[in-house]
């Protein structure tokens, strides 16, 4: 079977591109946040191809007013992964690893215009392996970069541009995760005893840092790192740390959300501190992590549908709001410079027993 993908040198194995080894969940993604400096206003999209099932989904998040407004879209790939387009919802690559572009042509009232530039090279966070029993459970490679945005959006009629100072996180990741349907059949010896998540991309006047940790049921980091990426840095810039950790975790009452935390990252000249204060969330199911339009889901040859959410109003205790990005406000301060103030996200999953945090 042979794709517009073919005629470019990006070849890993010997067979055409359409094809992607032989895992049933190998996806290809991307996905993309902004916010206003403020933290008032959000945006999110993610995209993704999944090969093996032959489908192809993309979605947008627009929080305006406590109103998070989701427009979700799935069709059939047609085993043709170059094709950037489901519905209304198109990328465009300007520069690879530099620019993009997302647009959301009208569509059940919601439409805009994304531009994301990056701030410097993007990081590779190290490679994610986990197994579930004898099953490969992920596997999976990420870049992550810090961006500023500019465009506009628009909900039901109102059209406004993002301003001055809007910044945000994109990031593309490939490989294996669970996608599409569960299976039907269990696996004897598998079965996650928990997964903890969380991640931090915060962005800062001159600089990004960022932080993950997938960690057991008893708190040991299976996957973790942080950066300190200064504007402009190369693939070889920054500071990375092999162990940071994030201390001072209480969570909100009914829920698995934290109020907030203190990142700590080792550096040569001491201990850098990043206090996070949440301000307001983002549910993941409105891009697709988890409802009735996960990643991977079967919906036809194409389906279009919007989904709101009254913030004020949904229980974050409730499973299927377990995932969020908490649009949160940030103090860094580094032994021997003035602390920062900066903005980002706060990421965060929790599912099954964390001894740590009592669960």
């Amino acid at each position: 079977m042979l794709t517009k993908g073919d005629d470019f040198p990006i070849h890993q194995t010997p067979e055409p591109i359409a094809y992607s080894g032989s895992d049933r969940n190998f996806y290809d993604r991307y996905f993309f946040n902004g916010y206003s400096p403020d933290g008032s206003e959000f945006v999110a999209v993610a995209f993704g191809v999944y090969p093996a099932l032959n489908v192809a989904d993309a979605h947008v998040s627009i929080i305006r007013d406590g109103i998070q407004r989701n427009l979700h879209a799935s069709r059939i790939l047609g085993m043709e992964r170059m094709d950037l387009t489901v519905g209304p919802i198109r990328i465009e690559v300007i520069e690879p690893l530099q620019k993009l572009r997302v647009t959301l042509a009208a569509a059940e009232g919601l439409a805009c215009d994304l531009t994301f530039e990056g701030r410097a090279f993007p990081i590779e966070e190290p490679r994610f392996t986990r197994r579930n029993g004898p099953r490969m459970f992920m596997d999976y490679t990420r870049l992550t970069q810090n961006v500023r945005v500019s465009g506009w959006t628009e909900v039901d009629g109102e059209r406004r541009a993002l301003g001055a100072g809007w910044t945000g996180t994109r990031d593309r990741s490939w490989g294996i995760r669970p996608v599409g349907a569960p299976d039907t059949q269990m696996t004897p010896g598998a079965g996650l005893a928990g997964f903890f998540w969380q991640w931090t991309p915060l962005n800062f006047a001159d600089r990004s840092v960022f932080f993950h940790i997938n960690a057991d049921t008893e708190g040991k980091p299976w996957n973790t790192r942080a950066v300190i990426l200064p504007d402009g840095a190369s693939a070889e810039g920054g500071w990375h740390a092999d162990a940071p950790r994030m201390e001072e975790v209480t969570l909100l009452p009914g829920t698995r959300h934290a109020r907030g935390g203190t990142l700590k990252i080792p550096l040569e000249q001491g201990e850098a501190s990043v206090r996070i204060t949440p301000k307001s969330v983002f549910l993941m199911r409105g891009i697709g992590y988890g409802g009735d339009w996960r990643h991977g889901g079967l919906k036809g040859e194409l389906a279009v549908a919007r989904e709101d959410f009254d913030l004020a109003k949904t229980d974050m205790g409730a499973p299927e709001n377990l995932h969020i990005q908490a649009i949160s406000t940030a103090v860094l301060e580094v032994p021997g410079e003035a602390p920062q103030e900066g903005i980002g996200v706060f990421e965060q999953l929790i599912a099954g027993p964390y001894r740590p945090y009592g669960l």
